[in-house]
């Protein structure tokens, strides 16, 4: 990925590391960590780039001499990446890394290992890497990698300069998700629903979550007919499938969210949908109903999950809502 496609997301991240490499204090070891997707190999790899990059400008890889156009290519040769092998990282991959410090540096002065998975390493595998750190050559550099901080070793955190690394936007969020494969109609909403990666993923997958869209969906058209109607919903489809308090709660997510579609239909904001497939069908409701009505209305909703985490009884909450939005 490019510098400037990254920083849009990650501004901070990228600033901390350039600003390290423009006032020389590159430290000896970093920790990425943060949760999946949020391009933390990526930066590696760019960080790794400018270090040894030829022509830098202001901490960034020029992207055209010969060291960054090694990189690119995944044949530097001091610049070391170590992956588990299998389910883990294994001492004898810490030891070859050692082995390979052990030798001058062949195309710069620098040497740069990037440790992906770094939580993944066996006791003896971190005990040796414990090492290592302990003792820095001058001009090597340690990049570890995790998404799982609280898996590592304290040792070892306190040897590295942490850096974490934010949630992916929405935006980005959605179009990851697209690219990944996951249907259209439900990463915007997955997207908007969590800010991790993996949970999105399960979201998008989930049978449960995509009936659940359905009923929620059907819940709000049958609303706009009849508050009675909408309580016959209730006791219909709507009690049977949120029976938990946490399903009630994503239940009512759900619904604030097609409010808020509303309301960014009426901005002109329709790209920004979180129910893109109902855009033509809400184009309508957009136009029946004031701004303000619909403030009251994402309120009321804000208000019944309020009430539901102090355990008011879900059913009972619903149908208020209902007479509520009903106005």
């Amino acid at each position: 990925m490019k510098f400037e496609e990254i920083q849009s997301f990650q501004p901070v991240v990228l600033q901390m590391l350039q600003n390290s490499i423009m006032k020389d204090r590159v430290a000896h070891a970093y920790l990425f960590e943060g949760e999946k997707g949020t391009r933390k190999r990526e930066v590696g790899f760019l960080f790794a780039k400018a270090l040894l990059c030829e022509n830098r400008t202001d901490g960034k890889a020029c992207e055209e001499c010969n060291n960054c156009r090694r990189v690119n290519h995944g044949n530097h040769p001091d610049l070391h990446l170590v992956e588990p092998d299998g389910l883990s990282i294994k001492k004898e991959q810490i030891k070859s890394l050692q082995e390979e410090f052990s030798k001058t540096g062949v195309e710069s002065k620098k040497k740069i290992y990037i440790i992906v998975h770094s939580d993944k390493m066996t006791a003896n595998a971190a005990n040796s890497l414990l090492k290592f750190l302990e003792e820095p050559l001058a001009d090597a550099t340690a990049i570890l990698i995790t998404e799982n901080i609280h898996r590592m070793l304290p040792t070892i955190l306190s040897r590295c300069q942490t850096i974490s690394f934010k949630p992916l936007p929405k935006e980005y969020l959605t179009k990851q998700l697209l690219d990944e494969g996951m249907p259209p109609h439900m990463a915007p909403l997955a997207a908007n629903l969590t800010n991790r990666y993996e949970e999105a993923v399960e979201i998008c997958q989930n049978e449960w979550f995509a009936q659940a869209r359905i009923i929620v969906l059907k819940l709000y058209e049958v609303l706009q007919k009849s508050p009675f109607q909408a309580m016959v919903k209730i006791q219909e489809d709507f009690v049977q499938h949120f029976k938990e308090k946490d399903q009630v709660d994503r239940a009512l997510d759900l619904l604030l969210l097609i409010y808020k579609d509303l309301l960014q239909i009426q901005l002109g904001k329709e790209e920004q949908l979180v129910y893109p497939d109902q855009k033509e069908k809400w184009k309508s409701d957009a136009l029946q109903v004031s701004t303000n009505r619909l403030s009251t209305s994402m309120t009321a909703i804000l208000e019944a999950k309020r009430k539901l985490n102090a355990n008011m009884n879900s059913q009972l909450l619903v149908e208020q809502l209902m007479l509520k939005l009903q106005g």
